[in-house]
């Protein structure tokens, strides 16, 4: 029998502590608080939160930019950092899930950059790691490519959960990749701002509306409920611009179109009002069971296509800088959200260089000492082909 899950969902419509990062995470964990002290059993942060969107790479060229990439580069956070650990942490605590926007770095590279969306369970870990599969226009000078390991539908309490960045929403392919997996819920996640011209002259993006023309028709295309986030522009960010860029770039910034925050339903309306300018949180009540009847009119992963006209692959495969071989026969690595420490025995599951795991570890309910080995995707529980050599050596180590 099909279960619909009924709940209220938070949408955090803040401004991080530009550039700050042990503060950003600070502020988003005392949001995450007072959700879940309202009864939301999961809340949306905007897109790279933790530590600021980089938003002078469209108010000015790059050669006067090193310094603020500097202190972006040096503020990103990592997979089993402690930063998001403490994120995980509050998340278990508070028994809610978490969507957090943040910009990624690598021990590999102190260079290299992803725009990069976490979604963390009400136990605490991790669902899933998405890395921005393509940066939007001047994104490209921040952030590098990602890949299509995190393009996948969460399996939760709260029914089935997808999320896309900003200008991903644009794009249909990877809308329908979540689509395609069933999803319910959907998480779009947007910057404070986003200039592309001078906002006195005319043709002049207005992220606003854009926000309510994707949203709305995925929405509508995919019979869910479209939880959008946004970002704030706040006084860390308008002196950080200030000093480091002078005040032209100022100007631009503060008379450009603020991006909203929204919730969308099935018929691509707007589940109440919208957030706008000041900071706040915005609340929505989701019942699943509303997908249901405009499923009977569209439903373009089900009878309303022709799967054999039309076909989609999606690799789903984790790119890193290089493969190594013949690595020592036993490497672990300790967990900073659980302390457990994990074992790849000597296969380098550990992705060398991006410092996300392949495979995760985790307890089995009601049977102490067995662990099992899953994959790092939507599903908690995708068998690894040394399965159970692995449970093997959790319970002798």
């Amino acid at each position: 029998m099909t279960r619909y899950p009924a709940f209220k969902v938070a949408v955090a419509h803040a401004a991080p502590i530009f550039l700050d990062t042990e503060k950003t995470i600070q502020k988003a964990c005392s949001i995450i608080e007072e959700a879940a002290s309202h009864g939301a059993s999961l809340i949306c942060f905007p897109e790279a939160f933790v530590p600021g969107f980089p938003v002078w790479a469209a108010l000015e060229a790059p050669i006067r930019t090193h310094e603020l990439f500097k202190r972006l580069a040096a503020s990103a956070i990592q997979i089993g950092g402690p930063e998001l650990a403490h994120i995980c942490q509050t998340a278990r605590r508070r028994r809610i899930l978490v969507s957090l926007g943040f910009t990624e770095g690598t021990t590999a590279s102190v260079g290299c950059l992803w725009n990069s969306n976490v979604l963390i369970d009400a136990d605490g870990s991790i669902l899933n790691h998405h890395r921005k599969i393509v940066p939007t226009f001047y994104g490209k000078l921040i952030w590098a490519n990602g890949d299509g390991s995190g393009l996948r539908v969460a399996r939760t309490e709260l029914g089935r959960i997808g999320m896309l960045i900003c200008g991903e929403n644009t794009n249909p392919l990877a809308r329908y990749a979540l689509m395609a997996e069933g999803e319910q819920v959907h998480i779009s996640t947007y910057p404070p701002v986003w200039p592309t011209r001078p906002p006195e002259i005319s043709g002049s993006y207005d992220l606003a509306q854009a926000i309510r023309i994707r949203a709305g028709a995925h929405a509508f295309e995919a019979k869910v409920f479209n939880i959008v986030a946004s970002a704030c522009v706040d006084q860390t960010l308008q002196q950080t611009i200030e000093t480091a860029l002078g005040p032209e770039p100022l100007r631009i910034l503060e008379q450009s179109v603020r991006g909203i925050s929204v919730v969308f339903d099935p018929t691509g309306t707007p589940v109440g009002d919208s957030l706008g300018g000041d900071e706040g949180i915005l609340y929505a009540a989701i019942d699943l069971a509303r997908s249901v009847e405009p499923k009977q009119f569209h439903d373009v992963v089900g009878y309303y296509n022709r799967f054999d006209i039309f076909a989609l692959t999606i690799n789903r495969a984790s790119l890193r800088p290089a493969n190594f071989v013949n690595d020592p026969p036993t490497r672990s690595f300790r967990s900073h959200s659980s302390g457990s420490e994990y074992t790849d025995g000597g296969n380098s599951s550990c992705r060398i260089g991006d410092g996300r795991p392949d495979f995760v570890q985790r307890a089995v309910p009601n049977s102490p000492g067995l662990t099992r080995i899953s994959r790092r995707s939507g599903s908690l529980y995708e068998s690894h082909p040394r399965h159970r050599e692995f449970q093997q050596q959790a319970r002798e180590g």
